[in-house]
């Protein structure tokens, strides 16, 4: 059997071992390659590896990277599907093969003896050669491995070879929901071994939260594992020279934790070496169902992240990945799980020096097997077991030492098998100092978590009382089932955040915060896997594998993360950071409650400052003086002395924000953490509505239509004396007389005026496949394509009122709807819009649909002249109904080009919930202001929902010749059905009786 195809993990390779810093040199031999590609696994043949071989015709790539981000091939990009048959352990035929060749001379002084050849990362499977010796071959993408290079080494001329096989056995562990890159794409050392040095190293260092003592042991082995004994310093608490492989007590330690992370910066001299080893005091447990570090309960608030740029893949330079942490410590996560592999050894120092805890998951997924059945899962097949420990083995021992690492992850969804038992067996041996984590297996048997991705919120709140229903699995074991229900919670994912969305964050953070079973959760994901491509009109933009021309492929679904491919934060990232606040703050007319949400932290490094505003204008501020708050303490600190009094006319509203008080590695001064706002005067006339309210108001349409009343006024010369006027004049509207059609708003045309209830779907209304797909239930019976037809047209006394019937296309059902306009105060007009449902929404005829409504709002097309808008309500970005946390209550101001986010996939965005004035302004026109009574939610672009609706890429959407304005009632929720639950039932909008009234006005002409 060939060897990539053999299951075996490789050959000729070093036993695994820790990733550290020394004083002895490294020689990088990144950089320029010769490089070959060729469409089987026989590569350019079997003279490859000749150091003399002729290289006319070959190209070069650069080290590290991936080929097919290089002009070699495509990327190929599948969620679950293993893009070749499931065939196990065969590769397929057409087996792409990269080619690598590299010369380089060893610097003066080196010695050659010992030296090391590493790999950190080479997808999915590579053979070496060093001066035509081979070395072995490795399978394992996403983990290191070393060659001893022995006699082949020498003073100058080396040609270092690598064969790189796309596919290999390895492929059948790696079917992770990414995209498929090959290549060598992380770094490639070697590294001088001098005299007596030693080859790994494991650091103990705990805790003892009762004393405050730590004791260290570091264990120091030599080549073949014996222990050799070094010379151990920490010159801050006191180590000189002391013994490795020996127990040191230290009185008092410093103990690491995200919050705080203390490092001590040790040293191991042995034989002519000195090895750096950062060393963090902690101590992990997991007892009475909670997850304690130094016996205190964490809470995990994290993230699931995958390694990606947009240019380069998964060959990430070392400022991105500190870019990565900076900006997650920065929206107040403290936590990531390395989905779905261990990431680059860089990227697990920066977490110990910046501080996140870290879920170390191993690079293993058979997800795929699920077309199968699992028949064949390699998993639970005896023949796989080496590849399983060697993965684990080189996970474990390459991060052992990293002190944010608290917990291992056996791997993801594979479901379960006798490779789990091994594995566990192999790692509660090696490491008993941290719990392990596994989803998939519903016995929970290897795990020391209870975990789930993706329930609903009703799942989740019964697992935080413990009231769950008992797995299928555990049916019949209940000395299991009792070991599982007695296990603290951990959610790996949930709040897929696929394009606009997630949805319901404060929901299920009100309930992980709710029990101490709730050890944490993880959002999906971090990034969004765009791949950045030239579009046919030039420009640049970031492609999902639906983009590339191979079968199968995963769509946009690699497209779920919480930043843009190029990092832009996303608006679900700002109201995650806001839902994971460390400090909590609310805002009463009595007081500011403050509560410290810090697990280690006290509040001592932050300052509050209040700002008070009246309809959006600030008029006083300050400084708010705040006791210092021990972790999970909170006090009620008396409200500030106002500048002037809160009654009177407007909105008077407290903000207070907690600040850094000095810079720290991951933020500036003054960089806000949290804040909290409250309204002092009382609430609007008619309150804003709950989620679970808005849509379903009932009401009448108001009375006093009668025919023949006069309407309120001509507009002159359009009728002769004596007859019905063929435009009327109220308030500012132009209305059509006989057809009810609205010609203009003050300076401003209209056309296009009337109810709507369609959107442009977003990723999560398309749901997942059959299941939760609210777009295919919305097309099936019309709503993307509404018939309008005006029933009457009647004048009133003070007005006019139009019906009219809004109803799809081959469907017995639709929504009744009343228009009346009449004039109010101050040059403006009052539309009330009356809404009753009619026909069989429910329980349809023909496929037996329960219809909810995407919006249900008024739209109107303005002059392109438009161009800005200002609004006072919830800001400065977008918001919906289940996302509107993050969003302050306040005066903003922004083009009309700026309200959209630019989500990759063009979808529904935008919007602003609970506004409660806005006016529209554009060079050579008197504003238009819109007042809610008391609130609607806008949204504003120059390209209708149609458009919008049927773009694949943002490059097809081009500004109009108008401005199409949203005046919305409500508006379906954003959910995370894209991979998750159906959208809650009190953010759907549901055909019912309603009534919603707004008002426009213009200056005086």
């Amino acid at each position: 059997m060939p060897y990539y195809d053999d299951p075996a993990p490789g050959s000729g390779r070093r036993h695994p071992r820790a990733d550290f810093t020394s004083d002895a040199a490294r020689l990088n031999l990144n950089g320029q390659w010769a490089f070959a590609l060729s469409p089987t696994a026989a590569g350019t043949g079997e003279s490859f590896s000749d150091p003399d071989l002729d290289l006319t015709g070959w190209g070069e790539i650069d080290v590290p990277s991936h080929w097919v981000l290089r002009g070699h091939d495509v990327p190929l990009y599948t969620n679950t599907a293993f893009p070749f048959p499931i065939d196990p352990p065969y590769a397929p035929t057409a087996n792409p093969t990269g080619d690598y060749r590299r010369t380089f001379d060893l610097p003066a002084g080196w010695r050659a003896e010992g030296s090391v050849l590493r790999f950190q990362g080479v997808d999915s499977c590579g053979r070496v050669w060093l001066n035509g010796v081979e070395l072995g071959h490795s399978k394992g993408s996403r983990l290191p491995f070393e060659f001893d290079t022995g006699a082949a080494l020498r003073e100058s001329g080396n040609v270092l070879c690598v064969r790189v096989h796309r596919w290999s056995s390895g492929s059948y562990l790696e079917d992770q929901d990414m995209w498929w890159l090959p290549g060598i794409f992380r770094d490639v050392e070697l590294l001088e071994r001098p005299a007596g040095c030693l080859d790994d190293l494991f650091v103990y260092a705990d805790y003892d939260h009762h004393t405050g003592a730590g004791r260290l042991r570091v264990e120091t082995t030599g080549r073949g594992g014996a222990a050799v004994t070094g010379e151990l310093s920490i010159p801050e608490v006191g180590l000189v020279g002391v013994p490795t492989n020996a127990d040191h007590r230290i009185a008092h330690v410093e103990p690491w934790s995200a919050e705080v992370p203390r490092l001590y910066q040790a040293t191991v001299q042995v034989g002519a070496e000195q090895v750096d080893v950062p060393v963090g005091f902690r101590t992990i447990s997991v007892a009475d169902g909670v997850l304690r570090v130094n016996g205190r309960q964490v809470h995990l608030r994290g993230v699931n992240r995958h390694e990606h740029d947009p240019d380069h893949g998964r060959a990430l330079s070392v400022a991105t990945m500190r870019q990565d942490i900076l900006m997650m410590k920065q929206h107040n996560l403290n936590a990531v799980r390395t989905a779905h592999y261990p990431p680059h050894p860089e990227f697990l120092r920066l977490c110990d020096k910046l501080g996140l805890w870290v879920v170390d998951e191993s690079d293993l997924e058979t997800h795929g097997f699920i077309y199968a059945d699992w028949d064949g899962n390699p998993v639970d097949d005896p023949t796989w077991e080496p590849a399983l420990l060697d993965r684990t083995a080189r996970m474990v021992e390459r991060d052992k030492n990293h002190p944010s690492v608290i917990i291992w992850s056996l791997g993801n969804e594979s479901e379960g098998g006798s490779g789990f038992a091994a594995i566990e067996r192999w790692l509660r041996e090696r490491d008993p100092s941290r719990p392990l984590h596994y989803e998939r297996d519903r016995t929970y048997a290897q795990s020391d978590f209870y975990s789930l991705m993706y329930p609903s919120l009703d799942d989740l709140r019964a697992i935080a009382q413990r009231t769950e229903p008992p797995p299928e699995a555990l049916a019949d074991d209940p000395a299991l089932e009792e070991r599982r229900r007695a296990l603290p919670f951990l959610l790996c994912e949930y709040a897929h955040a696929m394009g606009n969305g997630p949805g319901s964050l404060a929901d299920y953070q009100e309930i992980l915060e709710s029990s101490d079973r709730m050890a944490g959760a993880f959002v999906w994901e971090w990034i969004d896997h765009g791949i950045r491509r030239t579009e046919p009109d030039g420009s640049h933009d970031f492609w999902h594998g639906g983009r590339f021309d191979y079968e199968p492929n995963g769509g946009s679904f690699c497209l779920d993360g919480l930043v843009r491919p190029d990092r832009t934060p996303s608006p679900g990232l700002i109201e995650l950071a806001k839902v994971l606040e460390p400090v909590r703050l609310s805002v009463t007319e009595q007081a500011v409650l403050v509560r410290n949400a810090h697990d280690v932290l006290s509040s001592a490094h932050l300052d509050f400052v209040w700002e008070i505003t009246r309809d959006g204008e600030v008029c006083g501020s300050g400084e708010l003086p705040v006791p210092v708050l021990e972790p999970g303490a909170q006090a009620s600190v008396p409200l500030p002395t106002l500048p002037e009094p809160v009654e009177g006319p407007g909105e008077v509203w407290l903000t207070v924000s907690a600040r850094l008080r000095a810079p720290t590695p991951w933020a500036e001064a003054e960089h806000e953490v949290a804040w909290g706002q409250g309204r002092l005067t009382p609430e609007l006339r008619t309150p804003p509505q709950s989620p679970a309210a808005a849509g379903r108001m009932t009401g009448n349409a108001p009375a006093g239509a009668a025919a023949g009343n006069p309407p309120v006024g001509a507009a002159p010369g359009n009728a002769p004396a004596g007859a019905r006027p063929a435009v009327l004049q109220v308030g500012p509207a132009r209305l059509d007389a006989r057809t009810g059609e609205v010609l203009a708003l003050g300076d401003w045309e209209v056309s296009g005026f009337g109810l709507h209830v369609w959107r442009a779907p977003t990723e999560n209304d398309r749901g997942q496949g059959e299941l939760n797909n609210l777009v295919k239930v919305w097309r099936a019976v019309g709503l993307d394509r509404m018939a309008h037809r005006t029933t009457s047209v009647t004048p009133l006394e003070q007005g006019l009122q139009v019906s009219a019937r809004v109803a799809p296309a081959t469907q017995a059902f639709g929504l009744d709807v009343t228009y009346t306009w009449t004039p109010a105060e101050d040059h403006s007009v009052r539309l009330q819009v009356g809404v009753a449902p009619y026909g069989p929404w429910q329980d349809t005829p023909i496929g037996h649909h329960q219809v909810t409504l995407p919006r249900l709002g008024l739209r109107l097309e303005l002059p392109a002249g438009l161009d800005q808008v200002s609004w006072f309500g919830l800001g400065p970005g977008e918001s919906y109904r289940d996302s509107h946390t993050a969003a302050k209550v306040g005066s903003y101001r922004a083009r009309i080009d700026d309200l959209d986010f630019g989500y990759v996939v063009p979808q529904e965005s935008g919007n602003r919930h609970r506004t409660r004035r806005l006016e529209l302004i554009g060079p050579g026109f008197a504003p238009l202001r819109v007042s809610g009574v008391p609130t609607f939610d806008f949204s504003a672009r120059r390209w209708s929902d149609e458009a919008l609706d049927t773009a694949v890429a943002a490059y097809q959407l081009r500004a109009e010749d108008r401005v199409y304005l949203h005046l919305d009632h409500a508006q379906h929720g954003l959910g995370s059905s894209s991979c998750g639950p159906a959208t809650p039932a009190r953010y759907r909008v549901e055909p019912a009786a309603t009534t919603f009234t707004v008002v426009f006005a213009t200056d005086a002409p």
